[in-house]
C-alpha cells in the first residue's frame, strides 16, 4: 500500500487508489462534476484539479491519477486555487442564470461548487451564451440542456450500471449534447437515476417540476415496497402529502440506485384512497360508521368465532399480520396465508425459500443459473448486480420466455423438464466455477419446481467454501413481494395456501390489502377489505374498513434476501383511515377476544418474542438448507412470468398518474396527445 503526503499528511492509501481517493481519505474535500464513485472515469470537468510532485508544474486531474508511493499532494496552493476558479468560470460562460426557476436549487452541485470555489465575480460582458434545443427523455425526465455542463454522468450510467445504451452525446466542442437517441424516451427500469446524478439542473423530475423546494421538506427514513429488494428510500413529505421518493444509500441492497416504480409510485399515494367506512347495502357500497363495520362482522360471525380466515397482501408490513394472526387465532382459527395468488411450496426450511447469496454476493457469482424469472421487471436492482457480475466475467443461462435481458445471457427454453438432465453448457460453466448461483423466480414457484431445484444443490455443489473461509451458499429464490419473507418468518401460512382456506369455507374473510387473490371462492363469506385504495380487494368487498399505506405508519419489512428493516411513518394518513394493528385491534374487542397488545410497542414486543429474528435489523441467519428430495422431478413449462406490467404491480403503483403514463407510452406505445387535443 503506497504511502503519500496530503497538504503535509502522510497517509497509506489502498493500491489502485487514485488522487481523488487519497485526498478523501486524509479528509480534504476535493470538488467534482463528472467523477462518481460508482461510474468509470472520465475525466471531463477538470474541476478536481490538484498539484503533485514530483510531476509537471501544473495542476492535475486527481479522478485520473494513480496514487503513487512518495507523492506530495496539496490540495490548497495559490495554483490550484487559481485553477479551480478558472474551471469553474469556464463551466458558467455558457450556463443559464436559471437559479430562482430551476428545480435542482438548493441541492445543486454547480451552485454550491460556484460558492466555494468560485471567484465571486464574473467577467462575462456581451458573448453570447449557447442554447441547446430540449430533449425529449420520456414522462418522468424533464430535460433543459442549456445547462448540461457535459460531465457524462447520465451516458455512463445508463451503459455501465442500467446497462441500455439509450443516452449519448453528438457533435463536438461547443456544439455537443447529451441526447437519447432519436430523441425517444429513456424505457428502462432504472432510468430516473440519471436525475439524482446530474450535478446541474439539466435532468430533473417531470412529475416533481415546481412542486417544492428541498428546505420546505421533511425527511422520514422508510422501504420501498414496490418489490422484495427492500430499497432504502427517504420520503420527502410537504404537510399531510409525500411529494417525492429518493434513494438513501446502502451498499448492502440497493447500492444508492432506486427503480422508477419505486421512484415516482408515490404520487398513488394521494389518489383513490380509501378515507372512510363503507358496508354493502342492497347490493352498492354506503358510507357508514366504524361501530355499524364491527357489527355487521361480529353479527355475521354469530357465536362460532372461528369461521374467519386472513389474507396479506404483497405490500403489508410483519406488525400488521402478526395482529391479524393474533386475531384469528384468539377466535379459535388457523387459516392465515399471505401467498394471495394461490402458490403453494414447502415454507418449513426458510433458507430454502431465501436469497442466500444476498445482492451484495450475487455480484460475485461467476455462473448463475435463472429458473422462471425475469429479473428486470421482478427486481430492476438485482438485475443491476447480476450485470456487474457479467462484467466481471460470468456467465448466465435463463429458462423461460425469452426478456430482453442487459447482460449476454443463454436461453435453454421454456420446458423445465430439460433440468432433470443438466445440459451440457450449463454444466460446463457451473462445473468451472467457483461461486455458483442459481436464481428461483415466482413462475418458478408457481410451476412446482422448488423441490427439484433444491436437487441442484448438490448437482451443481451451490454450497462451498469460499477462499476466505466462510460458506457460499449459491441457491436463491427471488420473491416479488414486500411482505412475503415477514409473512414467512411470522409462519402466517397453511400447507395448502389460497385452496385451503377456501376449503375450509370461513363467514369471514380479512383481506390485508390483498388486492391480486381470486374472490370467486368466497362468494358466500363476508369479504372485509382493510387496505388504503380502491383497488379490486375494495371492489369485491362487503365491509371496506380504510387502513394506511406504508407512508402512514411504523413499520418493519423482510427483504427477499431475509434481511429485516424499519419503515418510519412519513404522514398521516387521509380521513377516518387508520393504522392497520389498530383496526385490528378494535375489531378484537367487537369480537369480544383478547390479543394481548394495546399499543404498537407491545405489539412490537409480542411479535419479537415469538420471531425473534424481527428485532434487529439486518440479515436474519435461517440455518443450513433442507435436505433435497431425491424423487422429485421438474415437470411442465414456464410460458409466462407472473409480473404482466412492470409499472402496475400493486394497488398504489395502479392509482399513480405517472406510473400509469409510464405504461401506456413505454411499453404499450400510446402517442402522448397534443394539448390542442
Amino acid at each position: 500500500m503506497p504511502k503519500v503526503t496530503v497538504d503535509g499528511q502522510e497517509i497509506e492509501v489502498p493500491a489502485g487508489a487514485t488522487v481523488l481517493q487519497a485526498c478523501e481519505l486524509a479528509g480534504k474535500e476535493i470538488p467534482r462534476f463528472c467523477y462518481h464513485e460508482r461510474l468509470s472515469i472520465a475525466g471531463n470537468c477538470r474541476m478536481c484539479l490538484v498539484e503533485v510532485k514530483p510531476g509537471p508544474p501544473k495542476p492535475q486531474a486527481s479522478c485520473a491519477l494513480p496514487a503513487a508511493e512518495g507523492q506530495e499532494i496539496r490540495t490548497d496552493t495559490p495554483m490550484v486555487k487559481k485553477a479551480r476558479e478558472g474551471v469553474m468560470e469556464f463551466l458558467l460562460i455558457n450556463h443559464p442564470l436559471d437559479c430562482p426557476i430551476c428545480d435542482q436549487g438548493g441541492e445543486c452541485d454547480l451552485q454550491d461548487q460556484a460558492v466555494a470555489y468560485g471567484r465571486g465575480g464574473s467577467r462575462y460582458e456581451r458573448e453570447n451564451k449557447r442554447a441547446v434545443t430540449e430533449k425529449y427523455m420520456g414522462p418522468l425526465i424533464k430535460t433543459i440542456m442549456t445547462r448540461c455542463i457535459h460531465c457524462t454522468r447520465c451516458v455512463r450510467f445508463s451503459e455501465e450500471i442500467a446497462g441500455v445504451d439509450e443516452i449519448g452525446a453528438l457533435y463536438r466542442g461547443e456544439d455537443m449534447q447529451i441526447t437519447t437517441y432519436l430523441e425517444q424516451a429513456a424505457a428502462h427500469e432504472l432510468s430516473a437515476n440519471v436525475i439524482d446524478l446530474c450535478p446541474v439542473g439539466a435532468l430533473t423530475s417531470r412529475p416533481y417540476a415546481f412542486e417544492a423546494r428541498p428546505w420546505e421538506l421533511k425527511r422520514t427514513l422508510s422501504v420501498d415496497v414496490s418489490d422484495a429488494v427492500g430499497a432504502n428510500i427517504s420520503l420527502h413529505s410537504k404537510g399531510r402529502e409525500v411529494m417525492r421518493a429518493l434513494p438513501r444509500i446502502n451498499d448492502d441492497v440497493n447500492e444508492e440506485w432506486l427503480s422508477d416504480k419505486g421512484r415516482y409510485q408515490v404520487d398513488g399515494l394521494s389518489k383513490r384512497r380509501l378515507d372512510k367506512v363503507y358496508v354493502r347495502k342492497a347490493g352498492k357500497l354506503a358510507p357508514a360508521t366504524w361501530t355499524e363495520g364491527f357489527d355487521s362482522i361480529a353479527s355475521h360471525l354469530g357465536k362460532d368465532k372461528s369461521k374467519i380466515a386472513a389474507v396479506a397482501g404483497d405490500l403489508v408490513d410483519c406488525e400488521t399480520m402478526f395482529a391479524a394472526k393474533a386475531l384469528v387465532k384468539a377466535c379459535g382459527s388457523d387459516l392465515v396465508e399471505a401467498r394471495q395468488t394461490g402458490m403453494t411450496y414447502d415454507v418449513t426450511n426458510l433458507a430454502a425459500v431465501n436469497f442466500n447469496s444476498t445482492f451484495a454476493g450475487i455480484e460475485t457469482a461467476d455462473c448463475i443459473f435463472i429458473i422462471g424469472s425475469h429479473i428486470r421487471w421482478e427486481a430492476a436492482l438485482v438485475n443491476a448486480r447480476i450485470r456487474k457480475a457479467v462484467k466481471a466475467g460470468a456467465k448466465v443461462f435463463v429458462v423461460g420466455p425469452e426478456w430482453e435481458t442487459t447482460y449476454p445471457a443463454t436461453f435453454l427454453g421454456e420446458d423445465l423438464k430439460v433440468l432433470n438432465r443438466v445440459p451440457k453448457a450449463l454444466g460446463d460453466a457451473m462445473k468451472a466455477a467457483t461461486r455458483p448461483a442459481v436464481i428461483l423466480g415466482g413462475a418458478a414457484l408457481a410451476a412446482g419446481a422448488l423441490a427439484p431445484a433444491l436437487k441442484l444443490v448438490d448437482k451443481l455443489k451451490l454450497v462451498r467454501a469460499k477462499e476466505d473461509g466462510t460458506t457460499w451458499n449459491g441457491f436463491n429464490v427471488l420473491h416479488m413481494s414486500a411482505a412475503r419473507m415477514g409473512s414467512l418468518m411470522l409462519d402466517f401460512t397453511v400447507p395448502s395456501g389460497m385452496a385451503e382456506i377456501a376449503a375450509a369455507s370461513p363467514k369471514v374473510v380479512l383481506s390485508l390489502g390483498a388486492d391480486e387473490m381470486n374472490f370467486e371462492p368466497f362468494a358466500d363469506a363476508l369479504k372485509v377489505y382493510i387496505g388504503h385504495h380502491g383497488d379490486k380487494g375494495a371492489h369485491h368487498a362487503d365491509i371496506i374498513l380504510p387502513g394506511a399505506s406504508y407512508a402512514e405508519k411504523d413499520g418493519t419489512y423482510v427483504n427477499t434476501e431475509g434481511r429485516v428493516q424499519f419503515a418510519e411513518k412519513a404522514v398521516f394518513a387521509p380521513g377516518d383511515a387508520r393504522e392497520d394493528w389498530t383496526i385490528l385491534r378494535a375489531l378484537a374487542d367487537a369480537l369480544g377476544v383478547s390479543v394481548g397488545f394495546d399499543s404498537f410497542g407491545e405489539l412490537q414486543a409480542k411479535m419479537i418474542a415469538e420471531a425473534p429474528a424481527l428485532g434487529e435489523e439486518g440479515l436474519a441467519d435461517y440455518g443450513a438448507l433442507s435436505k433435497a428430495d431425491s424423487a422429485a422431478k421438474f415437470e411442465g413449462e414456464i410460458t409466462a412470468y407472473p409480473v404482466k406490467d412492470f409499472y402496475l404491480t400493486n394497488p398504489i403503483a395502479r392509482a399513480s398518474a405517472v406510473m400509469q403514463q409510464c405504461s401506456a407510452e413505454l411499453l404499450h406505445g400510446a402517442e402522448m396527445k397534443e394539448a390542442a387535443e
